[in-house]
């Protein structure tokens, strides 16, 4: 499914909009380049799921946790851009906390599938420069979002609510 948002804006609208369909256990890996919105797709996904605020990027940590504050999971964001294998995810012990929380790992394409039958594989594209050759503000620029459900948790899923965001 391929969705334009007009905006970082709209970035961060989608991502509350995908909060109200994730429950504990669910695993989602975003990719896209520098600057396209990882991290601001988690913080605004964590506001929504009532996490506590401070969400940043986990580049130097690997791995934050960033508990619940109404009952619900918690949200466990983890960066894989210095991990070079699926063994190495396995080093950080993941699956202590995938049962019980939502878990987003940036840059994680290729080294975490084999952690769930089950995720959400988002791709946040960044709007090319302008028609006069100068990029623009970055969040002022509109994005693609490409959203790939893989494995039985989503079957049947309707994404339809995302459509609006």
């Amino acid at each position: 499914m391929k969705l334009d948002v007009p905006d970082l804006a709209g970035t961060r609208r989608l991502a509350r909009a995908l909060a109200g369909l994730l429950r504990a256990g669910d695993l989602i890996i975003l990719s896209g380049e520098l600057g396209a919105g990882k991290t601001t797709f988690t913080q605004a996904l964590g506001e929504q799921l009532g996490v506590r605020a401070g969400i940043i990027s986990p580049t130097f940590v690997l791995v934050r946790i960033h508990p619940s504050l109404v009952g619900g999971p918690d949200l466990v964001h983890v960066d894989a851009y210095r991990l070079a294998s699926a063994a190495e995810i396995d080093d950080i012990d993941l699956e202590n906390t995938m049962d019980v929380s939502v878990t987003v790992v940036e840059w994680g394409d290729g080294r975490v599938e084999h952690l769930s039958d089950s995720y959400l594989r988002i791709r946040l594209n960044r709007g090319a420069a302008d028609e006069a050759g100068a990029a623009g503000d970055a969040d002022d620029e509109p994005r693609s979002i490409d959203l790939m459900a893989v494995g039985p948790r989503w079957e049947g899923t309707d994404f339809s609510s995302l459509l609006g965001s």
